[in-house]
């Protein structure tokens, strides 16, 4: 399975908005399963027929795609995406999410436009609001949606949050997309007190909270609060009329040269910030997110909703954890059975060449495991994948012993025909027939050991032959009328001899082996332990890097309520900063691998038990 983006000449729906609810598009699931590198997903949301397709189709780096329209009515029904290479960041996947039109009248149900824009940010790492005009109070209130959304998404599940109260709701902006506003058709001067102003000085403006408790005041910085208390990074773009008022109707069909180059600077500076700014998506805990995942993560989110439930974070990646883990598993043991399966056409071979090998495809199995899995807790997952590789080297270790066995015993019994054919006849019945007998028997016995590919079995299946052709021989022995009674004494002596020293190299061959194998899997079970130690430090960075994105975000909003003087905000964001440093703290503590390493070094024994027993 290639991790590359499959080709996608044109978006296809992913989700559905028909009738009553929303709908998840089975073909566009499997489009992002397909998908192991990770994505940078930036979605668009806005009011319909503001020309948001537009932009997607620009960062698509193509004229067309998303569907445009030249009429007041919607085009874009529900949620459409287009996976792409990303143009700047090799090995990733730049996936675009083209929404619904919000706020559109012929519709039958405008419920889901609040679900609509909710999925638009739970899906997204950057989230584009296309409107048209200016950024007056007009236009931050037909953003109501972003009030709303403490209503359409919890953080963590019912249980969990009796313990935190409101405060989860601080967090948002630990998991929420990086927010640009693109404002359309933008005619006005970018003036503040008489002087010009930067794009994104120009909304920090229109976001500014006023002073008072009032409920004017209240309901006027509520959505603005909201803004700038959910996103980490605000980003604003002016596009001024793309072209004459009379050919906007034909914007999806006209070429560069048919726009206005204003227009094409702001296109193009809109396309390269973005490409520039915009993270691998990521999830609760700070963990990037791949094409499969997500495609996992899209389902649960809707399901969640048909369901009539509020999508919560904690539990979609805990779920979502579940399905890729499990997944994780799978691909890990699958690596593992086929190439297993391939030595497994050699057999019989010794004990040293398979445990060689299941030690290397043991390390490439949980190699693969921990590339894909996330937030295995309990490490219940690589557990479990252990235990499917121990139990299929258990099976293939007895399928080789009896390969073994079963070859060894052919072997001698086609060098024994000779002997047997001389039995039969009483050819050792006569004077000096034991010394012929045992000449024969030793020819056989250097015979069947200059015989390659034996096996792990070997010396102890020629062991077992010599002790049950004992009788035989001291039937010959007693017969043979040549030897006296001493010489006979003797020769039993020397037969017992031969019988003990075959049976100390069968147990000397397989103590060696076993010591091999012993060995092997003590190195191979320490080399798991240095991955998830890894991997834990890996998932460790991932939730510094969380939380260091949130605290730049509340640093910065605290330094601007202090200095427009609006203390009750800022005290409320110093305590949110408090709890964030805080929480950095505990990851910070000695000794927090080292502890599980140690744990895991405890598993070592019973492992290596399952494995030979």
């Amino acid at each position: 399975m290639s991790g590359d983006p499959p080709h996608m000449p044109a978006p296809v729906c992913l989700i559905e908005n028909e009738g009553e609810g929303l709908k998840t598009m089975e073909s566009a699931l499997d489009t992002l399963k397909k998908i192991q590198q990770p994505v940078v997903v930036v979605a668009v949301v806005g009011l319909y027929r503001t020309g948001k397709s537009y932009l997607m189709n620009r960062l698509a780096g193509q004229q067309s795609g998303f569907a445009l329209g030249s009429t007041i009515e919607s085009k874009t029904k529900g949620i459409w995406m287009w996976c792409v290479p990303h143009p700047s960041k090799p090995g990733h996947t730049l996936l675009l999410l083209d929404t619904e039109g919000l706020g559109d009248v012929n519709k039958g149900n405008s419920k889901n436009d609040a679900w609509i824009f909710c999925l638009a940010v739970l899906l997204s790492s950057t989230l584009v609001y296309n409107s048209r005009g200016t950024i007056d109070n007009d236009a931050v209130e037909k953003l109501h949606y972003v009030t709303e959304i403490t209503d359409h998404v919890k953080i963590k599940s019912p249980g969990a949050r009796d313990e935190d109260g409101d405060e989860e709701d601080c967090k948002f902006v630990r998991f929420f997309p990086d927010f640009v506003w693109a404002v359309r058709d933008f005619t006005l001067e970018r003036k503040i007190d008489g002087h010009d102003v930067s794009e994104d000085e120009y909304l920090d403006f229109a976001l500014q909270l006023k002073k008072g408790q009032s409920t004017k005041v209240l309901t006027y910085n509520q959505p603005r609060q909201c803004i700038r208390n959910f996103f980490p990074t605000r980003k604003c773009f002016t596009f001024p009329f793309p072209t004459l008022t009379q050919k906007m109707t034909n914007l999806d069909s006209m070429t560069e040269a048919d726009l206005f180059p204003e227009f094409l600077d702001v296109a193009e500076r809109f396309c390269s910030k973005v490409f520039e700014v915009s993270r691998v998506k990521t999830v609760q805990g700070g963990q990037e997110v791949t094409g499969s995942q997500f495609s996992h993560l899209v389902k649960i989110y809707v399901d969640t909703i048909n369901s009539g439930n509020v999508p919560c974070l904690e539990n979609a990646v805990v779920a979502m954890a579940e399905i890729g883990n499990q997944s994780a598993v799978d691909a890990g043991f699958q690596l593992y059975e086929q190439a297993m399966g391939n030595l497994r056409t050699t057999f019989p071979t010794d004990l040293e060449t398979v445990s060689a090998e299941h030690l290397r495809l043991n390390g490439l199995a949980m190699q693969e495991f921990h590339k894909n899995s996330f937030k295995d807790e309990g490490e219940k997952y690589m557990k479990q994948l252990e235990e499917k590789v121990s139990q299929l080297y258990k099976q293939l270790n007895t399928l080789n012993k009896e390969a073994s066995e079963e070859l060894c015993r052919k072997v001698l019994l086609e060098l024994y025909e000779p002997m047997a054919v001389n039995i039969h006849h009483g050819s050792y019945l006569k004077p000096g027939g034991y010394e012929i007998y045992c000449r024969d028997r030793d020819a056989m016995v250097a015979e069947y050991k200059q015989h390659d590919k034996k096996g792990m079995k070997g010396e102890q299946v020629l062991e077992e032959f010599l002790q049950e052709k004992n009788a035989e021989a001291n039937s010959i022995l007693k017969a043979d009328q040549r030897l006296t009674e001493a010489d006979k004494m003797a020769a039993e002596a020397k037969e017992r001899e031969k019988v003990q020293e075959q049976k100390i190299i069968a147990m000397e061959q397989r103590h060696h082996a076993l010591e091999r194998a012993l060995e092997d899997l003590r190195l191979s079970r320490e080399q798991d332990l240095r991955r998830l130690k890894e991997k834990m430090e890996e998932e460790k960075r991932f939730q510094h890097e969380e939380l260091d994105r949130a605290l730049k975000s509340k640093l910065k909003e605290y330094k601007e309520m202090m200095e427009k003087g609006l203390k009750d905000q800022a005290d409320i964001l110093g305590q949110e900063i408090d709890q964030i440093r805080q929480e950095k703290g505990q990851f910070q503590e000695p000794g927090y691998l080292d502890k599980f390493v140690e744990m895991g070094s405890d598993l070592i024994p019973d492992f290596l038990r399952r494995m030979f027993e």
